[in-house]
């Protein structure tokens, strides 16, 4: 198959805990899409003894993987790209069980070590977050993670039987947890961590953390916060977040657990030893807070194959790539949407002295303009807001919280309204709702000048006075509809947003 076609590629991996089976629809190195999911809750990691997986853990393990066989079928995948972790790799009979799976069901199994998953965790999160220097943790079931990230790359990873159903299974026998089964748990985080002598020389840096446990902690403190975007991407833990969490799961008993807000119901009986590494992480690191990264393993896999022409296969920068793989997911109109952002690009510079905004605002601008009108693959008809939707749901590799909200409602309003915080109040403060406004009515200024989707207008000279804001353009043929589009609904927000009476004019006479 040609590398540039479209391609269909599933990523198994055969986890401690839980099986999980990702699809992506892809073109190689130009854009990739997840398009479903598949989780089941095997715990191959359960029953393990020094002769290894339990005969109904294998069991569990082959079932799960005949059905998502079956389902790559059905689903007509290209290409199965299958891994297996912890349990397996410390179970006596674990390359016995992988024959087993090659010979009757046909899936090779690729074995990890210690190094090359944590290598895998590594090459998802840097292709989500900017990380020049840092720790990844993965929290698994059976073990856990730690990667050293230097200079944007994994430079040393280490693996430790600290999996949060390795650690239940060994010391926790009653419900709710004892004092000393959680002094124990405790005891051996302590033990085991001493062993990574590299972690103390990471102090004070950025701490990125995946894996299920995490992922549902995030959700936990969601629901708390009424969290108002439908996506983990950008999402940041407290350590006083995870202090509460366990406070509540030590306390609670695995019946009532189950009931948090948030919780996943079938890892409710596993997550407090979970919880307690990430807390001890934190606080060997000095950190107050965890950024969560949605991609891991199987998209750290998936990477490999999609960026096989990066060495490593890490992209140079996750917020531009995010921005562009949104837009050509959706169809995005490519000159058109181009030819927005060159417009709201001249407009922001020349108006800088009036909006003293600089680089980190011009990128927010950016993604916005190339982004705006993706709302029209639902619908014409208020595709500003199916636009603002779309950011809500898939988010922004690369974004804070702070930034995907400001440029969902930058979307939003690029084409009428007066711009307002809405739902998002909880991630902006008032000066964003000043930056809103400045940059909304750039946007919409830009829009209206490319209204014809023909590139009339090929620049904008931007002057004023105490009183008055001049916009002169500078076009191929004289604007009518531009100076008509911009007139009707770009000039009141222009003059709100700059305090100026607002003028517009051209270069080109009339004809």
């Amino acid at each position: 198959m040609n590398e540039n076609q479209a391609q269909r590629i599933a990523v198994i991996d055969l986890g401690s805990n839980t099986n999980r089976l990702i699809i992506m629809d892809t073109r190689l190195g130009f854009s990739y899409r997840l398009v479903d999911e598949v989780r089941e809750v095997v715990r191959l990691q359960q029953g393990l003894t020094k002769k290894g997986l339990s005969e109904a853990a294998i069991k569990r393990g082959l079932s799960t993987l005949r059905l998502y066989k079956d389902f790559c079928q059905q689903t007509n995948v290209n290409q199965i790209l299958a891994t297996a972790t912890s349990a397996v790799r410390e179970a006596a009979n674990g390359p016995a069980f992988l024959e087993q799976v090659e010979d009757e069901l046909g899936i090779t199994i690729q074995l990890l070590d210690g190094d090359k998953e944590a290598y895998y965790d590594t090459l998802g999160a840097l292709n989500e977050i900017e990380l020049q220097n840092g720790v990844v943790l993965d929290i698994g079931g059976g073990s856990i993670q730690l990667s050293d990230i230097q200079k944007r790359n994994f430079f040393r990873g280490k693996s430790l039987l600290l999996g949060a159903l390795a650690l239940s299974e060994k010391f926790i026998s009653k419900d709710p947890i004892p004092k000393g089964e959680f002094k124990a748990i405790e005891n051996e985080i302590s033990r085991q961590l001493d062993r990574i002598k590299w972690l103390p020389e990471k102090t004070g840096q950025r701490l990125i953390g995946l894996g299920g446990t995490i992922r549902n902690l995030a959700l936990i403190e969601a629901s708390r916060q009424k969290y108002p975007l439908n996506t983990q991407h950008g999402f940041v833990l407290k350590k006083s977040s995870i202090k509460k969490s366990i406070t509540l799961f030590k306390e609670l008993p695995i019946k009532d657990r189950k009931k948090i807000p948030g919780i996943s119901s079938d890892r409710a009986d596993i997550i407090l030893p979970g919880a307690m590494v990430l807390l001890e992480v934190m606080n060997r690191l000095k950190v107050d807070q965890m950024e969560l990264s949605v991609g891991g393993l199987r998209e750290g896999v998936f990477y490999e194959l999609f960026w096989a022409h990066l060495d490593p296969p890490i992209i140079p920068s996750v917020r531009r790539f995010s921005v562009l793989n949104l837009a050509r997911n959706y169809q995005y109109e490519k000159e058109h949407a181009n030819h927005v952002s060159f417009l709201a690009g001249k407009l922001f510079e020349q108006l800088a002295p009036l909006h003293g905004y600089s680089t980190e605002e011009r990128e927010i601008l950016h993604a916005a303009a190339l982004l705006h009108d993706l709302g029209r693959i639902i619908g014409y008809s208020s595709h500003h807001k199916h636009t603002q939707t779309l950011l809500e749901y898939n988010g922004l590799p690369g974004y804070t919280s702070r930034e995907t909200a400001l440029i969902a409602l930058l979307c939003r309003y690029h084409r009428k309204g007066k711009p307002e915080l809405t739902d998002y109040k909880k991630l902006l403060d008032k000066k964003d709702l000043v930056l809103l406004m400045r940059l909304a009515a750039i946007l919409r200024l830009a829009e209206c000048l490319e209204r014809g989707r023909n590139a009339n207008i090929t620049d904008v000279i931007s002057t004023w006075d105490e009183n008055q804001l001049r916009i002169t353009l500078i076009a191929n043929q004289y604007p009518v509809v531009e100076l008509w589009q911009a007139t009707r609904n770009a000039l009141p927000l222009m003059a709100e947003a700059y305090q100026k009476e607002v003028i517009f004019d051209s270069f080109s006479p009339p004809a």
